[in-house]
């Protein structure tokens, strides 16, 4: 079991890096093309590439489709991998045309397993993207989490390491859904603060635990794991 409790641990993380504040994305549509708009971006260049994408094209599914290649490379190449991502802004723009009529809106009424298998359709939405989308939007109460976050709560003792990726992170989600309250507005900041957290302090090489607000209450710390990679 964890050292510590979900509600201290979202506090501890609050003091430590402010409140954070998720990006200003409108509905299910605009987070499929937030995560495919380019590669291994920082937030602030994927940002710039966001909102040249609305600038430039604009996030309909068919202005999308019907754009050049070359206005698709402009956006993804704020990243790696730029023209196979601009074919997967294309992918993107052909399901939802052709799958929901242009309109994802009616995918978040559905009951939850339906939904994620749903947005699981498009390029680079897997489980916990899915997952993300419905919590971000408000229409599921699930605790999602990505990589830096589940990296997070296994240091910290919240599961362990399974044979495969998803098996980790359907543990590691349960046990945190058996530890907080389900409210939006806290599970939201807890993805938040936990992804902030495993990108600048609790690094999968090298973590900074000197530095980590909570170190006092981390096996992975307390162990001594952090002294040898």
């Amino acid at each position: 079991m964890s050292r510590i409790a979900l509600p201290q641990l979202v506090e501890r993380l609050r003091v430590h890096y402010g409140q954070p504040k998720p990006p200003k994305l409108a509905g299910p549509w605009e987070m499929i093309l937030w995560e495919n708009v380019t590669y291994l971006a920082d937030d602030e260049r994927r940002q710039r590439a966001f909102q040249t994408l609305k600038k430039r094209i604009g996030t309909d599914p068919s202005r999308i489709l019907s754009a050049s290649e070359e206005a698709l490379l402009e956006l993804t190449r704020h990243g790696i991998l730029a023209d196979r991502f601009a074919e997967k802004l294309r992918e993107c723009a052909k399901i939802a045309l052709e799958e929901f009529d242009g309109n994802l809106q009616r995918v978040l009424k559905l009951p939850m397993t339906k939904a994620k298998k749903a947005l699981q359709k498009f390029p680079g939405i897997g489980e916990p993207g899915a997952e993300k989308i419905l919590l971000f939007t408000r229409s599921h109460l699930i605790p999602a989490l990505e990589s830096n976050g589940l990296r997070v709560l296994l240091r910290l003792g919240f599961g362990k390491e399974m044979e495969s990726y998803a098996k980790t992170y359907r543990l590691v989600r349960g046990t945190i859904e058996e530890g907080i309250d389900n409210e939006y507005s806290l599970l939201i900041e807890l993805h938040l603060l936990l992804r902030r957290h495993g990108q600048h302090l609790c690094k999968s090489s090298v973590p900074a635990c000197d530095d980590c607000p909570l170190a006092p209450d981390c096996e992975f710390h307390l162990r001594g794991a952090w002294t040898t990679g």
